[in-house]
């Protein structure tokens, strides 16, 4: 039985379909700041974090045991389905190459994503996010085109006009992104993978315009993707961390059977974690 698929990103292996998704989030990220008056008194919960009802302490335990529950079902779950073994991942033979070249264990790369996302924790004083720097790209680009992002109610936000009006290496986001974009690219270029395709087929190219776009006016309403919203939500023992992943679990399963309609394929129980 041939091995599974080794772990990817579409960053990572070079796709040129990943250029017009980040282009996409990018235009979508920037439409719903200029358009924040249309939104912004949409209903609302008041936020719940659980270290201010059951102390720090308290919130770790019940995220951890929750952390582990998930891990209890999905793992009875995948049994029941009853997919084929996992082969070994590809990788190198020495572990000198095999950290420069991949592939890492998937417990390896967990440990230093949580160790990094402390160091962002620390030296920049907030959780690890992403998408507010897309909203700058975009304005930022709006204005050299000559437009007036200064004008739009999301820039004279508190904390938002002092992004827009000082300089874009200046905004931690923005250096965070750029760091993994060029860190993304030396990963592939090491490991071999770098591929960029010319012949993008028009369905695939809809689709990766349209999902970006998705994702950028969507993290915005959530106040972040599935790192900002998502990771660092349940991270900080917020109930919003958790109430972003089942909804993106509902988004993800209507968007699989929307997959066809672009021709693209499904993964199936025996792939890898692509």
């Amino acid at each position: 039985m041939p091995a599974p698929r080794a772990p990817c990103s579409p960053s990572a292996r070079g796709q040129s379909s990943i250029l017009l998704t980040l282009g996409g989030f990018i235009a979508g990220a920037t439409l719903a700041a200029w358009q924040f008056d249309l939104w912004k008194d949409l209903p609302a919960w008041e936020p719940v974090v659980l270290s201010d009802h059951i102390g720090w302490f308290g919130s770790w335990a019940v995220t951890i045991a929750a952390l582990l529950l998930v891990v209890v079902v999905t793992r009875r779950v995948q049994a029941r389905r009853n997919p084929p073994p996992l082969g070994t991942v590809p990788s190198a033979r020495t572990a000198s190459v095999r950290a420069f070249r991949g592939s890492w264990p998937l417990a390896a790369g967990a440990l230093v994503l949580a160790v990094l996302g402390a160091g962002v924790l620390l030296v920049s004083g907030g959780a690890w996010g992403v998408t507010s720097a897309f909203s700058l790209w975009g304005s930022e680009l709006v204005g050299a085109l000559g437009g007036h992002p200064e004008n739009w109610t999301w820039w004279q936000q508190a904390g938002n006009k002092e992004m827009l009006a000082g300089p874009v290496l200046a905004d931690k986001t923005s250096l965070t992104d750029i760091g993994i974009m060029i860190g993304a690219a030396v990963a592939a270029a090491l490991g071999g993978t770098w591929a960029l395709h010319r012949g993008i087929p028009w369905r695939t190219a809809v689709a990766s315009v349209l999902g970006g776009v998705l994702m950028g006016v969507g993290a915005r309403l959530a106040g972040g993707c599935n790192i900002g919203a998502y990771l660092a939500g349940i991270a900080s023992g917020s109930l919003s961390g958790w109430l972003w992943g089942a909804v993106a679990l509902a988004g993800t399963w209507v968007g699989l059977r929307l997959r066809p309609l672009f021709g693209l394929g499904n993964p199936k129980p025996g792939d890898g974690v692509c």
